[in-house]
Parts: C-alpha cells; structure tokens; sequence
C-alpha cells in the first residue's frame, strides 16, 4: 500500500497516480480519460454522471477502483418500483426477552462508493433520496439524521439511447454531481484485448490496494491547496459568464456552482498531472465534463445539431 508521508511533497504523487492507472488497467482495458475523470471527481469530494451505452464496463471499473482505493462499494440498481427506504434503509422491529424494539437496518448508500446504475429509471421521489446523501453526506430517516462515512461518494449511471419509462433528472439534481462523463466505444485495439482477455479465460486479476481512507483525505485537502493564478481564476469566471450570455447558443446557463467546480477539477486534474500548480490546459480539460451537464441549449442550437460539447469549444476560443 502507497503511503503519503507529506501530502505537500507533490512530487512523489504522480508516481502514486500512475500505480494506480496501472493496477486498474489489469481490469479495465483503455478508457485512461474516463478513469482520470472518476479519480478528478473523488480527489474534489464530489458525484460523477456517467452516461454511455449498456456493456461497457462502467460497473467493473467502478468496483476496480473502489477495490485500489481501499473503499466500501454498494451497487443500486435503480428501477420504478424501488422506494427510497430501499437506498437509505428501514427500521425492523426486534424482539428481546419479550420487549421488542426497533433497529434501523442500513441501506446501500452506507458506504464510500455508491454505484446508482440507471439512475434515470428510479422515480422522482426515489431520486431525491440520493439528493441529501449527495449534498450534505447524511440521510434522514423519520426523525433521525445518520452521517455517512466519509469519503462518500455517487457515481450514476445512465443510458442515453433508452429513454422510454425513464425519469430524466431535474435540473438541481443533475448539478450537484461535479462531472458529466461520457463513456465511448472502445477502439478496434482496445476491443481486441478486451475479447482476448474475457472470451478466452475468466480468471480475475488480484488487485493490491494502493491507497487507504487516511491517505485519500490527505490528497483531497492538497487538491483544494493547490495553487491557481489569479488571470486564471478571471478566465474561469469568464468562460461561466459566457454560458449566461451566450444567446444565440445558450437557453440557460451554468451556476457559480460549475465556477467552483471547474477551479476544484483543474486543480485536481494538475494533481495527478504531478504539478504543482494549475494550468491552462487544465481548465480546458476539465471544462467539457464540469459543464455539459450545466447548460441547456436553445432550440437554433439544437436545430444545427450541436452538442453541449461543441458549444464549450466555441466558448473556449473566446476567452
């Protein structure tokens, strides 16, 4: 297991991050900008989207990473007729020596990476369940709150070609997850070894556990110490400005909430870059996945068949 003994030495982290690559691609086959995207988003203490089409591995990788990092993983297979005491748990009466009592029995969301696959196919109600789990790391049940073990995080999932019986997310809820990553088909290569590997043989691969809780809080706290230049900080304000001014493009834009997510992934994605201070490219980089999911595009848009992503590229080139 890695071992950070100075969270401020920088400089030994890549090494840390790379192990880590490496140990997952004994399970996962390519996908390198998906995972840098999911460890983004955990380094920052924040919710993943995920959305790519059935079969591509979302799950494995999910429980892969959970397993390196030394984290409790649970799976919530959403459907319309799961109820939120399904996600947060219930009381059970129990009998002792004649008195009966009530226990609360956990749910899955009680631990530190909670997969909610098909989040789109659970009703509102059950939707929202997750929605104080995800802002506040705590559930209410009755009249009690129970805090969830830190780290926690949701990572969702859900399917954009199969949307009949679904329940899109509204709005407030897709912003509280920090990225909105999409998940493409493998290239011919990757798709090879992917059949090589898992037609051929199924024997798993051990994974060694590279990080653990304590060393995982740490690099959180260096990602938010990370420093960012001031014309940057200008620059990010900007190009969320834009997203509310942009008309011609632009139904509604992006909150103050994408400003401080987009600083928090670039210093995150300049962390596992081994640098020690945020970038340019960091920005961009990390501008797609903070706010595709942020802004809603007008009807000339859509009519032109733009995509969320097209739009941020013109964005860019402005500021």
């Amino acid at each position: 297991m890695v071992k950070i003994e100075n969270i401020h030495d920088i400089d030994k982290l890549k090494s840390i991050f790379e192990a880590i690559k490496k140990e997952i691609a004994k399970n996962i086959i390519g996908q390198e900008e998906v995972i840098n995207h999911i460890i983004v988003a955990i380094l920052c203490d924040s919710n993943a989207l995920l959305e790519s089409y059935p079969g591509l591995g979302k799950t494995s990788m999910i429980r892969t990473i959970a397993s390196i990092l030394d984290l409790k993983f649970s799976r919530i297979q959403s459907t319309p007729d799961l109820i939120p005491s399904d996600i947060t748990g219930t009381y059970v009466i129990q009998e002792d020596r004649g008195k009966k009592t009530f226990k609360f029995e956990q749910g899955p969301i009680f631990a530190n990476i909670v997969l909610a696959d098909e989040i789109n196919r659970a009703t509102p109600k059950t939707q929202s369940a997750l929605l104080e789990a995800m802002q506040e790391k705590q559930v209410t049940v009755g009249n009690t709150t129970y805090p969830l073990e830190t780290p926690f995080f949701v990572l969702a999932t859900q399917n954009p070609i199969d949307q009949e019986g679904t329940y899109p997310l509204p709005e407030a809820q897709v912003d509280r997850f920090l990225l909105k990553i999409l998940i493409t088909y493998p290239d011919s290569k990757d798709e090879l070894e992917i059949v090589n590997r898992y037609a051929m043989r199924e024997k798993k691969q051990d994974l060694s556990v590279l990080l653990n809780k304590t060393s995982l809080k740490n690099l959180q706290i260096l990602t938010r110490e990370l420093p960012i230049a001031e014309d940057l900080k200008l620059k990010v304000v900007d190009l969320v400005g834009k997203t509310r001014t942009t008309k011609e493009l632009i139904e509604y834009g992006a909150s103050p909430r994408a400003s401080i997510g987009l600083i928090l992934a670039a210093k995150a994605h300049a962390l596992i870059n081994g640098r020690k201070f945020v970038s340019e490219k960091d920005i961009t980089a990390m501008a797609y996945p903070v706010l595709r999911h942020r802004i809603i595009l007008n009807f000339k848009a859509e009519r032109e068949g733009k995509t969320p992503d097209d739009v941020i590229d013109a964005l860019l080139k402005k500021v």
